[in-house]
């Protein structure tokens, strides 16, 4: 009897083991299944994918190219007789600048070979030819405006030299965008550091090739312009991302990264545009005309002026940031239903799609800012130097009330 129980203890013991056991390899398995999920979406959340990306920044280029073909077609009934020195929109109001720079700023132009500019130089020429020696044209004004559009886009305004595409004002979204996207989905210092060198390196050409010519100080103060800029914004990154590091753990860090781009993005380009300009405060520009925006007294500069429009400028610089570097981020945290889906279903479209929020943002939001300040802004008389508040209008010999004149771009 005693050994029948004996028996019956070990039996029960040894079954007692083994179930133990089999608990334990079940655990083991669980957590490796688990280490392995985390593992693999650490990998997903960390990879980004190329062809994915590719198509994004494509969709949001031709989503900019759209929404200026739009424009265009939407405003086709209204188009002025074409004037050489004029402008197509009404550049009294929002609504007439931002057409204007969204059709300047058509990624689609690019597109446009040599050749195609130079026939287009030759339609216009041709057309003021024949208006000289009276003889009607056969050509719409649309398309006049368009062949100009075509010119403008691709020929510096004073050479007439051919502007490489990258560096033109029509290539700002398809070149500089990719730029920009690396910025805000840089998940160290180092990267944010590159991509923040390339940003203003390619701020810096555009700025060069879209100079004025006959500026014998530009390249000087290009120089100047390229090594603050630079300067600026590796430090404001630098330290910006120095702090967030030290300060938060490394997956919030990463998180938070992103923002850098922003304000660092806001001094550098404030202070690129400030100091290319700030030439300007020191010689002055003309005063013009309100009726025939001619120099009211030829061969003399307000310094006052030249100071409001650079300050206004640089505002325009600094206000762009905005829609390229802020608001993505903005969207891609506040919609609820996207971050989610980004977040726990598929982290490695988060790339994709901010690549495609940052283009769309950045082709629209550019000429939207620039827009925000006409480019021949009124001054009152009582705000500029006494030598020309006594100033009369050649026509009525009435005092002059208001001046113009060109901000600039």
């Amino acid at each position: 009897m005693k050994q029948h129980q004996k028996t019956s203890t070990s039996l029960s013991q040894q079954l007692r083991r083994q179930q133990q056991q089999r608990l334990q390899l079940r655990s083991k398995s669980a957590d490796a299944s688990s280490e392995s999920a985390a593992a693999g979406k650490a990998e997903q959340e960390q990879a980004t994918p190329i062809l994915t990306s590719l198509f994004a920044a494509m969709l949001g280029v031709g989503t900019v190219s759209l929404v200026a073909g739009i424009t265009e077609n939407l405003t086709a009934s209204s188009v002025p007789e074409y004037d050489s020195k004029g402008q197509r929109f009404d550049q009294s109001t929002f609504a007439g600048r931002f057409s204007r720079m969204v059709l300047a700023c058509d990624p689609a132009l690019l597109f446009y070979s040599a050749e195609q500019v130079e026939n287009s130089k030759a339609l216009l020429q041709q057309y003021e030819e024949n208006k000289a020696k009276g003889v009607a044209s056969d050509v719409s004004d649309r398309v006049l405006w368009e062949a100009r559009r075509v010119v403008d886009a691709a020929a510096h305004p004073d050479t007439g030299e051919i502007i490489p595409r990258p560096f033109r004002m029509s290539g700002y979204v398809p070149f500089n965008g990719p730029i920009c996207v690396a910025m805000v989905a840089s998940q160290s210092t180092s990267a944010l550091l590159f991509w923040s060198w390339v940003n203003q390196s390619q701020n810096a050409l555009v700025n060069y090739y879209n100079r004025n010519a006959s500026s014998p100080l530009s390249n000087e103060t290009l120089a100047i312009s390229y090594a603050a800029a630079v300067g600026s914004a590796l430090l404001v990154a630098f330290g910006l991302a120095t702090a967030i590091q030290k300060k938060y753990p490394a997956d919030q860090a990463k998180k938070l990264l992103r923002w850098v781009a922003f304000p660092s993005a806001v001094v550098a380009s404030s202070l690129n545009c400030y100091i290319v300009r700030s030439p300007e405060i020191d010689s002055g520009i003309p005063l013009l005309d309100s009726e025939t925006l001619t120099d009211v007294l030829p061969g003399t500069t307000s310094r006052i002026a030249a100071k409001q429009g650079v300050y206004s400028t640089t505002a325009s610089r600094a206000l762009l940031q905005a829609p390229v570097y802020f608001l993505p981020p903005v969207l891609l945290s506040v919609i609820g239903p996207l971050r989610r889906y980004l977040t726990h279903v598929n982290p490695a479209l988060t790339v994709p799609v901010t690549t495609f929020l940052l283009l769309t943002s950045f082709g629209v939001g550019l000429p939207a800012t620039v827009a925000i300040f006409p480019q021949m802004q009124a001054i009152n008389v009582e705000d500029v130097e006494d030598e020309f508040q006594h100033l009369r209008q050649p026509k009525t010999n009435q005092p002059y009330t208001q001046f113009y004149y060109n901000k600039g771009l």
